[in-house]
């Protein structure tokens, strides 16, 4: 499609050995070169910055830059992806998210050798080190970067079954509410809802949810999904006496 560079996670089982710090190619279109998080450096910001029980906490600009320093020479390239959720919602005003941000730029220049610049920039400026292979679908959700923020129990399997059993039903169907409730039925935060994951990773979904447990999260998209399924067989009956 003409891209010149991706933006991606780059998770422990992908990157093995290797460091996200560097520009890689992709192994089918070497191309395309791949820009990739650095999930530690990211999270410090958006999920650890108000956590008193963290051991970087409080975190301050001239902190930040110092861990930057000490990375090796060669690993010129900190990639930062995070939610704009994490400025002033998820890190609330009073943390003291916004002065760090303001003032993380002036600590940059002058405690540190390191720029900013945009993705294009890197691109054009740097080369990438080896090719990247990624054979399975990746996210940037939780420590394992995989589907299992959506898919891993069998609460998720159920609903999502259950789901696209109604696929060959939805191609015949041409009312556009119905068609409208079939894409929200499809967000992927209804299955990340019902994510049954413990420790850190549980407390980050916890926070996402507005239901008191993943299984009312359960039971709640099931009833909705019943209505829906009530809704488009009465839909295909309708066109079905029609024709």
């Amino acid at each position: 499609m003409g891209y010149k560079a991706m933006l991606t996670e780059g998770p422990h089982h992908v990157l093995k050995w290797r460091s996200p710090n560097y520009l890689y190619s992709n192994a089918i279109n070497p191309s395309l070169t791949v820009l990739l998080n650095n999930d530690m450096l990211s999270n410090d910001i958006a999920y650890r910055f108000a956590d008193k029980n963290w051991s970087g906490w409080p975190l301050t600009a001239p902190k930040y830059v110092s861990w930057l320093n000490k990375f090796p020479e060669k690993e010129k390239i900190f990639n930062l992806f995070m939610n704009y959720e994490t400025f002033g919602e998820r890190q609330k005003s009073e943390t003291g998210i916004f002065d760090f941000l303001n003032s993380l730029p002036s600590a940059v220049f002058r405690k540190s050798e390191f720029k900013f610049h945009t993705p294009s920039e890197v691109v054009a400026n740097y080369q990438p080190i080896s090719r990247l292979d990624v054979p399975t679908t990746i996210s940037w959700v939780d420590g394992e970067k995989d589907l299992s923020a959506w898919l891993q129990n069998e609460l998720q399997q159920e609903a999502f079954e259950n789901l696209y059993e109604l696929s060959d039903r939805i191609e015949h169907c041409h009312d556009e509410k119905l068609l409208k409730d079939w894409q929200y039925l499809q967000t992927s935060d209804h299955f990340y809802y019902m994510s049954t994951k413990h420790h850190y990773n549980r407390a980050i979904h916890a926070t996402c949810s507005p239901y008191d447990s993943p299984y009312e999260a359960f039971m709640n998209y099931l009833n909705v999904l019943n209505d829906f399924t009530i809704r488009l067989n009465r839909n295909a009956h309708l066109l079905k006496f029609y024709h």
